[in-house]
């Protein structure tokens, strides 16, 4: 498992019973989790001074209990990268902090491969992975659905003093998109993605990451350059195995990309360790990389 944790302006404090306690810079969080099925006695300061608690609803959704003021938003780093954090009505504030460790591993593999790297980042929220990217010297094209998305991460790259950097920003359907590009011959050299397990496109279309995802990884493969940096595939999905993303990355890209006799593809899980000792599990990934 990779563990992110070189943060500073984050912490996850405890885990307990279905809740995790986190800090966003200053300020400190209950939200759900259903990973955490283990029960510890609660004893860290936090569970009982948090400054807001998310509570799910019986009937879907949930809210925000405000303990203790905070303002709309407020802004976090990560090394020399900065976004806003600001809680939303689906318990989520902006950030994933555990993608942190793909962005390192994105910063790095942009940097030393010492020539321009163009990325496309799909299903891309609000710009984590396209601020590291840009940070460290790459072109992005940031591709999300929703409008509301897409200015957040335009936001982001703002704070970071990246406004000047080579970044556009397309509010469409993942597939249709990448579709369009094939065919207008565009192509890039690193992919990332971030599908979700469920969801609809602008215009309403259907996404259901077990019947996509393969058709998904072989159109962007189609999209690539002849000599791609890499392919990073994260997923959120329940009962997803890594090797399942690992093995349509072997079956689409290594036998495209014959010259490329460095390659690997690799995958597995990422979490987040807690100050009491416990690791938090938080998805999975899947990583084809020109080596």
């Amino acid at each position: 498992m990779l563990l992110s944790n070189n943060w500073k302006d984050y912490e996850l404090l405890d885990t307990s019973d279905g809740e995790k306690l986190e800090r966003f810079g200053e300020f400190i969080m209950i939200r759900p989790d259903p990973q955490i099925i283990w029960q510890t006695p609660k004893t860290h300061v936090g569970w009982r001074t948090a400054h807001m608690h998310y509570h799910r609803s019986s009937h879907g959704g949930g809210s925000w209990e405000v303990k203790r003021k905070v303002p709309e938003r407020w802004t976090i780093s990560y090394e020399d990268i900065k976004f806003h954090i600001r809680p939303t009505d689906f318990k989520h504030v902006g950030i994933f902090p555990e993608q942190a460790v793909n962005w390192q591993w994105t910063m790095q593999k942009i940097r030393e491969a010492n020539r321009p790297i163009k990325v496309l980042n799909l299903f891309a929220y609000t710009g984590g992975a396209t601020v590291a990217a840009l940070s460290a010297g790459a072109s992005v094209c940031h591709l999300d659905a929703a409008k509301a998305m897409n200015q957040w991460a335009k936001d982001n790259v703002q704070l970071s003093g990246l406004s000047d950097s080579s970044a556009r920003y397309i509010t469409d359907d993942v597939i249709k998109f990448v579709q369009r590009e094939k065919r207008r011959e565009n192509y890039y050299d690193a992919i990332i993605m971030d599908p979700p397990s469920y969801g609809r496109g602008p215009n309403g279309e259907i996404w259901k990451l077990e019947a996509e995802l393969y058709g998904l990884i072989k159109n962007c493969a189609d999209i690539l350059t002849d000599n791609p940096l890499f392919m990073l595939v994260n997923s959120y999905t329940t009962g997803l195995s890594p090797m399942v993303i690992e093995n349509i990355l072997r079956a689409e890209l290594l036998p495209r990309f014959k010259g490329q006799e460095n390659a690997i593809v690799t995958s597995g899980e990422i979490g987040i360790p807690s100050s009491t000792g416990f690791v938090l599990p938080c998805g999975i990934y899947g990583r084809y990389e020109n080596k």
